[in-house]
């Protein structure tokens, strides 16, 4: 059977979760080191329900290299969660921005 749901709640339900002007600051400043050396070319910001992603790109025409995710807990004392992705793996992951970028801060090389 169909379960019938009121679209105000399923939307109220969902955290909307946002990056703020320091992260974004933190993001783009890890960013901007890549482009001046060119390994990386684009950023997407994208928001899902329940996460914000700033993916990083080699080219406009590709899948993203990267993405950084914020995730919001599951509840108000869980808290938010930073993860590291690429090819569908997780690289990294912690509930820090900073420790999270330190990901990017060895040498990187793309494979393929």
């Amino acid at each position: 059977m169909s379960k019938v749901v009121q679209l105000e709640s399923f939307r109220r339900s969902r955290k909307h979760v946002s990056f703020n002007k320091h992260e974004l600051r933190e993001l783009m400043t890890v960013y901007s080191r890549r482009v001046a050396s060119g390994e990386w070319r684009d950023y997407a910001i994208d928001h899902m329900a329940g996460m914000a992603i700033f993916s990083i790109f080699r080219s406009s025409f590709e899948t993203p290299l990267f993405r950084v995710a914020k995730v919001a807990g599951r509840s108000v004392s869980e808290q938010t969660e930073w993860m590291v992705v690429s090819q569908g793996q997780r690289l990294k992951r912690s509930t820090s921005l900073p420790d999270v970028l330190t990901y990017f801060d060895k040498k990187l090389e793309v494979v393929g």
